[in-house]
């Protein structure tokens, strides 16, 4: 394998991982799925979405891993963040927001954390999702 495509799946992997391991580690607590505030029907869908986007990103990493063309594993890693930012930009349309029910916002700067990293991952998914370069050629032999 070379240093390249190992180098794009450990990168796909990273990205990946954001949303089907950091972003459940950080909701399974008070502020989202252990909120009291929430109705145990929030609750499900948070769960629910958890789940999801984890079953994403594992099958998106099994294909990085056993494919030499990492396109359809950014592919499939792009769907959580892409639905993200399209719940991000629509959030005045149904009343959402990035401000937690005890009124803290997680920013960079003046920036919501979880926007910029979702652009972050969003950006690198969608480079590996298009890129020509990305096949190991199959060795005849």
């Amino acid at each position: 394998m070379s240093a390249s495509l190992l180098f794009r799946r450990v990168l796909l992997t990273l990205s990946v991982s954001v949303l089907g391991v950091l972003v459940p580690y950080l909701e399974y607590g008070p502020t989202h799925v252990f909120n009291p505030d929430w109705p145990g029907h929030a609750k499900l869908h948070d769960v629910w979405q958890l789940a999801t986007n984890s079953a994403f990103s594992a099958a998106a990493a099994y294909l990085a891993w056993t494919r030499p063309d990492l396109r359809m594993a950014a592919r499939l890693g792009l769907v959580a963040p892409l639905a993200f930012l399209a719940a991000y930009l629509t959030m005045d349309l149904y009343g959402g927001s990035m401000v937690n029910s005890d009124g803290t916002e997680l920013k960079f700067g003046s920036v919501n954390a979880s926007l910029a990293t979702m652009l972050i991952v969003s950006g690198i998914l969608g480079f590996l999702s298009f890129s020509p370069a990305l096949a190991e050629p199959v060795r005849q032999g």
